[in-house]
């Protein structure tokens, strides 16, 4: 029960940081980048995390705590005005990029 609860928590990371990835690839704000660099920490702590719980299950769960307590991303820009709750939840910003050519 605790490794599911563990991979859980991986998964919701590792989901998150793509989502905002995505939004600095559309945006370019910098915060989303650090919150990607955050994530991709925390997903990586959490995965330890995971892998101890078979062994010791306090001490796992101390780890995973951890990763998600670095996971907190903070401020960020507003990039959703109009989107629909399944567009936030994707990833999809109403802000593109402006090119520089």
């Amino acid at each position: 029960m605790y490794l599911k609860i563990a991979m859980f928590a991986y998964f919701v990371v590792l989901f998150l940081t793509l989502r905002d990835v995505r939004i600095f690839k559309r945006t370019g704000y910098r915060s989303y980048r650090r919150g990607a660099l955050k994530g991709l920490a925390a997903s990586t702590m959490i995965l330890i995390g995971a892998i101890i719980v078979g062994t010791n299950i306090n001490l796992g769960l101390l780890i995973v705590f951890i990763g998600l307590y670095i996971n907190r991303k903070g401020e960020r820009e507003h990039v959703f005005t109009d989107a629909s709750t399944l567009d936030r939840f994707l990833g999809k910003t109403d802000y593109v990029k402006k090119s520089t050519d």
